[in-house]
Parts: C-alpha cells; sequence; structure tokens
C-alpha cells in the first residue's frame, strides 16, 4: 500500500481506498492494491495456471507456440495492472477512469486470453487420467451442454453489449451498483465475462459448439463496433451528469465531473473502436490465409490429381474390364 492511498470513501459502502493525491499518470500506475484485490488475483492466478500448462507441455517433448503464452500472459499483464494499479481507486470516483477500465476489460482483454488458445493447452498439458480425466470430462460437457452452447452463441453476445452500455448507463442501475464495493466488483467481473463471451466465437480456433465461418466472425464485428460507438456519441452530448455515483469525486482532484463525462464518452468512442479494428484485421488476415490454402490445393489437385481418388477409380475400371472380358 503505498502513501498515495488514504481513508475508506465515506459514500462508497464496502472496503475501498481512495487516493488523495490527484489524478496523473504515475497515481494510475502506482501499484497501490484495494483491501481485497478479487480481479488481481484472478489475473495472478490464470497466468501461474496458464504458465503451468505450457511447460508441461513443453516438457514432455510436444510443441506450444511462444506466441499464444505471450499472448495470453500478456492479457493477464494488462489485467492485473489494470485492476490492481492506482487506476483501479481513481475508477471509483471518475466516470472516464472506469469507462477505460470497462473498456479494456471488454474489448481490450479478451482477444489476448483468447489468442493464447488456453481451450487446446487446456486439452493437450490435463492428464487423461485420475483428477486430469475429470477436468476434461467437465470441459466437454461445458462445451456440449445446452448452456455452453447458448453462451457461446454469436447470437447473444450483441444483446450483452447493448446491457453493459445503454441498460446500465441510461438507468439507475449504475449509480446504485457503483454505490457499493460489491456492485463495483460484479460490474467489472460481468465486463470481463461479456468480452470474453463475445470474443470466443469471432477469434477463438478452439473446439466450439457453435463454429462459424470468416464471413460471419467478420458480420458479428461490424454489428458490434457502432454498438460503443454511438453510445460514446450520446455520453459526449449529454448536458447533465449521467451516473449519481461519479458525480462527487475528492476536491482535491480538480475534476470537472462534466468535462470528466465527455471524456469517458470519448474513450467510449475511439477507444473502444482500436481492439474491434485489430480483431476485425486478425479476422480478415486468416481469411485470406485460408483461401490460399484452399486455392493451392486446388491448383495441386488440378496439376497432379487425388491419389486416392485415381487409384479408386483405376481399381473400378480393372473390375470394369474384367467383366467385359467376362
Amino acid at each position: 500500500m503505498t502513501g498515495q492511498v488514504a481513508a475508506v470513501a465515506a459514500h462508497i459502502d464496502g472496503p475501498v481506498w481512495i487516493p488523495t493525491d490527484p489524478p496523473s499518470w504515475e497515481t494510475y500506475l502506482a501499484p497501490t492494491i484495494q483491501p481485497i484485490p478479487v480481479i488481481p488475483i484472478i489475473g495472478l492466478a490464470l497466468a501461474a495456471l496458464y504458465l503451468a500448462g505450457a511447460v508441461r507441455v513443453w516438457t514432455t517433448g510436444r510443441r506450444w507456440s511462444p506466441w499464444a503464452t505471450l499472448s495470453f500472459l500478456t492479457g493477464c499483464a494488462v489485467l492485473v495492472v489494470v485492476m490492481g494499479a492506482g487506476v483501479e481507486g481513481y475508477g471509483l470516483e471518475m466516470f472516464s477512469v472506469f469507462m477505460f477500465q470497462q473498456l479494456t476489460l471488454m474489448m481490450a482483454i479478451p482477444p489476448l486470453l483468447v489468442l493464447g488458445r488456453p481451450g487446446t493447452l487446456l486439452l493437450r498439458a490435463v492428464p487423461h487420467h485420475g483428477f486430469g480425466r475429470t477436468v476434461l470430462v467437465a470441459a466437454r460437457w461445458g462445451l456440449r451442454s445446452g448452456v455452453g452452447r447458448v453462451l457461446l452463441h454469436p447470437a447473444l453476445m450483441i444483446p450483452v453489449f447493448l446491457l453493459c452500455f445503454y441498460a446500465l448507463y441510461f438507468s439507475s442501475l449504475a449509480g446504485r451498483l457503483l454505490s457499493t464495493w460489491t456492485g463495483h466488483l460484479s460490474l467489472e467481473l460481468l465486463f470481463l465475462i461479456a468480452g470474453i463471451l463475445f470474443t470466443v466465437p469471432v477469434l477463438s480456433r478452439d473446439p466450439l459448439p457453435n463454429p462459424q465461418g470468416h464471413l460471419g466472425r467478420a458480420a458479428d464485428m461490424f454489428i458490434e463496433m457502432p454498438t460503443h460507438a454511438f453510445f460514446g456519441v450520446i455520453v459526449m452530448m449529454s448536458t447533465t451528469p449521467m451516473v449519481s455515483a461519479f458525480t462527487h469525486p475528492p476536491q482535491s482532484w480538480g475534476i470537472d465531473v462534466l468535462a470528466d463525462q465527455v471524456t469517458a464518452g470519448g474513450l467510449a468512442w475511439s477507444y473502444g473502436e482500436l481492439p474491434a479494428l485489430i480483431v476485425l484485421l486478425i479476422i480478415f488476415v486468416r481469411w485470406r490465409k485460408d483461401e490460399s490454402r484452399q486455392t493451392a490445393a486446388a491448383d495441386q489437385h488440378t496439376l497432379h490429381g487425388d491419389p486416392e481418388l485415381d487409384a479408386y477409380n483405376a481399381y473400378l475400371q480393372q473390375l470394369a474390364e474384367r467383366d467385359r472380358r467376362s
């Protein structure tokens, strides 16, 4: 705990700590841990489990992508910093900081985690006997069950995004939830889970219950991208505070509430688009590579034919010749 942390905020119920210094890059990144750092602990646990799985695969002589490992661990590191540094304390009182956290949890961290292919690593690293077999059976059941099909269905994610932006902030729900530590933490976990559930169908190469083609994945991104952009424009144009929990920051911070709200809307309009564009670019690159492989395979077949099919046709021709001779 650093010297920037003061007493518990009087208007937020629960074990939270508020920085005393005005917000700056230095105070945002200061290693100021909240009294109960739930999400940073989750991030560290995920990183440890993933790294243990990757090491197990490597020590058995099998290959595992270093890039996938780097992507997943980077996602965990961003999760720990964004939810464990001083930025979390400022996010309790500033709409702009909380919006930055929300967009990071929903749009930036999930692609890094999904590109790490944790599902495939689980299948390769967990032993197929004893407790490991139970884990694998549970994972397969989760994917094949009706609940798994619904949660990972692309059609569910757009309503979830609408709920996380429009239904949350255009009602009194955000003000009530963000006035308590449990509500604040619940929203942060919701944002992270919603982002992962949206990203998996459009970016994951792990086995999925509802696999999509490249066109469907690109269409999902085109539908989602205007969601938070239009929301950001509405927030920037608002002339009154939208969330009661962000209307009374400490006076020592010198925060203009309406100006901070405009900044929050600008982040939703701009920062939210960048990760979506990167995901869309990844989809198009994969699409092009797959088409190139299919074209090369078709050309190879045209030049050299299919050995198995040619052998089968030759066999049929021999039978036909035999029948004619008979």
